[in-house]
């Protein structure tokens, strides 16, 4: 039984908590233009140039005027016009008001705009029929955002929500996070390159197209070294020419207890290893470690347990790498399991499901099918993973359950 081999397992907490301990963001950073700063991280606060707005300005289309012209329902003539772009700079007379638009400058001396919807034209002037307040309907300079407030904290990845902000404040420039620059590799005879006619006992090699993908869009620098077979010296020479050019280097397979499985032993060889064995399913064979000067992830072969495992602890490793102070996975949620889940205690079991809410609103969820660590379709089916605990056995349908939706990294 499964459970009966996993005292020297360590657990998903355990191996995140080692991990990260370990880990401190780059220090490098970089100033790009704003045009060229989508999915980067900001290395610093931004501090706002302006205040916003910059100028007083009306909220309302109506009539700008002074409290101390208005002399009960006496109209008064207009003596001239502000729009957005065009305000209003002539000699402004006493016991006038200034016509005015959204958006445009308050003229100097003006106390409030009073909303057209409450003004009648006439033709000795304008008549006001409402009470009016001081202030009303201006907008203040700054009121927005001051000069010299933080507008953005560091560590926080710029996108549609920052960058359009950063824009209305004229700035140019963006001080951001390096990329990090991860290279990877998969390892095996049995592999062969996507595209290319496989030979007897031969696989596509999956695993490392799956990680490319990922990779470049978690925004890094990818150095694809590419398959490097079941040879120790050319495996030794991957692994160095890798820790020369990387901050992360990321293998495929040989991870395991095989025979040809060499991972490890070059891993022991060249630099240090943290842990190799977690208590997870799929993803056992799962090793971290040091070389000389990058982290080292070691994925197992099969393409569902690389994904996972590369969701689960490469990812947030990445991120905080790169200086992402905020970056977190989904919440885990509560939902009634509508189809059996078969699991056997020992391993904490990410099963790939299809979360839906129901009329009353209460989340529901189903299996995607076969949970084998090769039906890598399950991730395309799927929307979460159902989270079942390392000593629960299997589930019955209408079973409470944890689930996990997925991030931006595997959502359909």
């Amino acid at each position: 039984m499964d459970h009966c081999h996993t005292s020297d397992l360590i657990s998903l907490e355990q191996a995140l908590e080692k991990m990260l301990s370990q880990i401190a963001p780059l220090q490098q950073s970089e100033s790009i233009a704003l045009t060229s700063a989508a999915g980067r991280i900001t290395a610093a606060p931004v501090v706002s140039p302006i205040d916003v707005p910059p100028f007083a300005n009306s909220a309302m289309d109506g009539y700008a005027v002074r409290l101390s012209d208005l002399n009960g329902d006496s109209p008064l003539p207009v003596a001239g016009k502000a729009f957005a772009g065009a305000p209003f700079t002539d000699t402004w007379p006493a016991s006038t008001c200034v016509r005015i638009m959204t958006g445009a400058p308050i003229p100097a001396g003006a106390d409030a705009v009073i909303m057209q919807e409450q003004a009648e034209v006439t033709e000795a002037g304008v008549r006001f029929n409402a009470p009016v307040n001081a202030g009303q309907n201006i907008r203040l300079a700054g009121e927005d955002i001051l000069r010299g407030a933080s507008v953005l904290p560091a560590g926080i990845t710029l996108g549609a929500a920052q960058l359009p902000l950063l824009a209305s404040l004229g700035v140019a420039d963006v001080q951001v996070m390096r990329k990090l620059k991860v290279a990877v590799f998969s390892t095996g005879d049995e592999l062969q390159p996507v595209g290319q006619p496989r030979q007897a006992g031969q696989i596509y090699d999956t695993n490392r197209f799956a990680v490319r993908l990922m990779l470049e869009q978690l925004g890094c620098t990818v150095i694809d070294l590419g398959i490097i077979r079941d040879n120790q010296e050319a495996l030794r020479a991957a692994f160095i020419q890798a820790d020369s050019e990387a901050d992360v280097v990321i293998s495929s397979g040989g991870v395991s207890v095989g025979e040809a499985d060499y991972t490890k032993q070059m891993l022991d060889e060249l630099g240090k290893v943290s842990f190799w064995k977690l208590a997870i399913k799929p993803g056992k064979p799962f090793a971290f470690g040091k070389l000389q000067h990058a982290w080292f992830c070691g994925l197992p072969g099969n393409p569902v347990s690389a994904a996972l495992t590369f969701y689960q602890l490469v990812q947030p490793l990445l991120a905080k790498l790169a200086g992402h102070t905020e970056w977190q996975l989904p919440p885990r949620l509560k939902a009634r399991a509508l189809t059996p889940l078969k699991k056997s205690p020992g391993r904490l079991d990410f099963q790939r499901g299809i979360f839906t809410s129901n009329a009353q609103g209460e989340l529901e969820v189903s299996t995607t099918g076969h949970q084998g660590s090769h039906v890598f379709s399950s991730f395309s089916q799927g929307n979460c993973f159902i989270v079942l605990e390392r000593e629960r056995g299997s589930v019955a349908a209408g079973e409470t359950v944890e689930i996990e939706p997925f991030n931006a990294l595997l959502r359909n």
